[in-house]
């Protein structure tokens, strides 16, 4: 078969040479690579001299873009590619020789004064971080036809996911460390006065979401950030294998084009490595950087306090986590030792994780403790990198990342597969490629304030909700989106109801609900900044809705309604001895509603009495009545 395939590959050279004239030396030279790598298939239908010569430049100028966008091209693909096939076929266990155990990690709660002092040293490295959102997929798992970084946060305010991520990065931008704490010297000796920084964002993106991305952000004036702070790395695809040889895979309906399929989100490493961009941050005095994911709405509350851990523990890589209940199908952070004496911490599945467990160091597997979680904490995709190090390491590798192939074989044979598969990476494995005295470590938080996720749709969050799961639908993130402000607010000081279960159903689904709260990243970004604003003698009603923006004061104030409250541009409002009431607003079940949000949530707001009020630029406005 292999002396075959030679001989075909060199009537494929031949017939390369012969159209050489339609195309470049560089693409010449990818091309008769592939012939190298037994891919003569990829041109074997082409015609004669003269016939289809546009398809084939379509085909090579699509080669040739593989080739660019992967580290090392398509030749390094291949070979990394019949590697893990053929581990795949030996059924390799890729843990064999390491043992597990616990790694080092910080457990914080949020509003101890623990947590404040991390939040306090968090807010200045902040200014001194740039932050990568990974936002390459459609909405279609949700059952939403646009890209997620659309979708509202909240019905209350209609904040989209992108908003409420860049107007949290200006808001980190501009905030002051309050409350006193660790001083300057102990959270790393840095200067009293710091260089003024535009933090980064970069958006990995993809071919499905690139142009909608960057149409979301022109149409809103890039949600206040200057347009340089801004950049968009579009991810390619590879290509697919169509067997155990690694052979690349032709479109059924167009030969003149490879199937390919995304490559997994640890592209973002190798995007941000070519872009150049980690030079240019390290230039502007950028010493971290931090990945999150697209429609998470916490996240922002608790990155200041892990910022903090990661400046206090010098980790060169820190995982978010969540606490995380024994055999959850959820990744859990372990440290692994080799008999060889190498050591790396990296996230290991749910599903490797209790089996690695069971033959090494614990036979009765993953199992929880005496907090009632298993001592493996939740990876949540959520990571902060030191920059230094992290730019020396890509370099190394040209961004490169451990992957893994997942083929679907037709039968025992393990030779072809039922469909093309691919190599896939994902970004939380960047701690493989690091030495053993690398500090690597996590940060946990709970649930409640760090993590809620939109993932699924009404269908599928039905079918967790009735397994008792959590559904993580655009319904249950709404409602911890407003759970998680309230909570924030009673922990400061306010009296704010807890949430009880919904009576109400929406999409055939009950959530603990409570009083809507929406504290706008304006308002307040760390917890000693939302406390200082909260004064004594602040309580709401649970049917109330409040909606906080910028520097708001509120100090004898009673809720029962609804209330928006916005000062913009350096304005001042204090709300004193107030009593708030009006009708307000209810969230009203529908089913298989026309609008699209709508029905993702399964409810409408209608909004029957606002209290509002605005000031603008330097005004101070203490307000003394009844507002109603």
């Amino acid at each position: 078969m292999f002396i075959a395939n030679k001989k075909k590959g060199i009537g494929m050279a031949e017939q390369i040479e012969a159209n050489a004239h339609l195309f470049t030396e560089k693409q010449l030279k990818i091309c008769k690579g592939l012939l190298e790598e037994r891919q003569a298939h990829v041109f074997s239908h082409w015609p004669k001299l003269g016939s289809n010569d546009s398809e084939k430049i379509k085909l090579v100028e699509q080669i040739e873009s593989c080739d660019d966008g992967y580290p090392g091209g398509l030749r390094k693909y291949i070979e990394n590619a019949r590697k893990l096939l053929e581990e795949s076929r030996e059924g390799k266990n890729a843990f064999d020789g390491w043992e597990p155990a616990v790694p080092k990690g910080e457990r914080v709660e949020y509003a101890s004064e623990t947590h404040r002092e991390y939040e306090r040293v968090g807010v200045r490295e902040a200014k001194r971080t740039a932050f990568v959102l990974v936002a390459g997929g459609l909405g279609e798992r949700l059952g939403y036809k646009g890209i997620k970084v659309r979708l509202p946060v909240e019905r209350a305010t209609g904040e989209s996911y992108l908003g409420l991520y860049v107007k949290s990065i200006l808001a980190l931008q501009d905030c002051e460390s309050v409350g006193g704490g660790i001083s300057d010297n102990a959270a790393g000796g840095a200067d009293a006065i710091m260089k003024k920084i535009d933090i980064p964002l970069a958006i990995m993106t993809s071919e499905d979401t690139h142009a909608l991305t960057l149409e979301l952000l022109e149409t809103n004036d890039y949600f206040g950030a200057k347009k340089s702070q801004i950049h968009l790395m579009k991810q390619e695809k590879v290509p697919c294998l169509s067997d155990d040889d690694a052979h690349l895979a032709l479109n059924d309906d167009d030969k003149y084009v490879l199937q390919t399929k995304p490559h997994g989100h640890g592209d973002v490493h190798s995007l941000l490595h070519q872009s150049g961009l980690l030079a240019k941050w390290k230039d502007i005095g950028i010493e971290w950087v931090t990945f999150f994911q697209d429609t998470n709405s916490l996240v922002f509350r608790v990155i200041p306090g892990a910022l903090g851990v990661s400046k206090k523990n010098d980790f060169e890589f820190n995982s978010l986590c969540v606490p995380r209940k024994a055999k959850e199908a959820v990744g859990g952070i372990a440290q692994l030792t080799h008999k060889d004496g190498s050591r790396m911490t990296i996230n290991v599945e749910y599903n490797q994780l209790d089996p690695l467990l069971r033959a090494t160091t614990s036979p009765e597997g993953d199992v929880n403790d005496e907090t009632g979680f298993s001592p493996y904490p939740g990876n949540i995709n959520q990571l902060i990198i030191k920059l230094e190090p992290y730019e020396k390491q890509l370099a190394k590798t040209g961004g490169a990342i451990d992957e893994f192939v997942n083929p679907k074989y037709k039968d025992d044979t393990k030779t072809t597969f039922k469909s093309p598969t691919r190599l896939e990476c994902m970004m939380q494995d960047y701690p493989k490629s690091l030495s053993k005295s690398a500090s690597i470590g996590f940060t946990v938080f709970d649930n409640w304030v760090g993590y809620s996720p939109v993932k699924n749709s009404p269908e599928d969050g039905k079918r967790k909700f009735d397994d008792k799961q959590p559904t993580h639908t655009a319904t249950s993130g709404e409602f911890e989106f407003y759970n998680c402000q309230a909570k924030i607010l009673r922990l400061a000081g306010a009296n704010v109801p807890e949430p009880k279960l919904s009576v109400q159903k929406y999409n055939d689904m009950q959530f603990p609900i409570g009083p809507k709260c929406v504290l706008s990243p304006t308002f307040g970004c760390t917890f000693d900044e939302i406390k200082q604003k909260i004064g004594h003698n602040v309580s709401m009603t649970e049917n109330s809705v409040l909606i906080l923006e910028g520097n708001v004061h509120l100090e004898n104030v009673k809720i029962d309604g609804s209330v928006h409250i916005k000062a913009l541009n350096g304005a001042k409002i204090a709300l004193k001895d107030c009593e708030i009431k009006n009708k307000g607003w209810s969230w009203n079940a529908v089913a298989n509603a026309a609008e699209e949000t709508a029905r993702l949530c399964g409810f409408v707001v209608v909004k029957l009495e606002t209290a509002s009020l605005t000031r603008d630029y330097d005004c101070i406005t203490t307000v003394l009545d009844t507002l109603m």
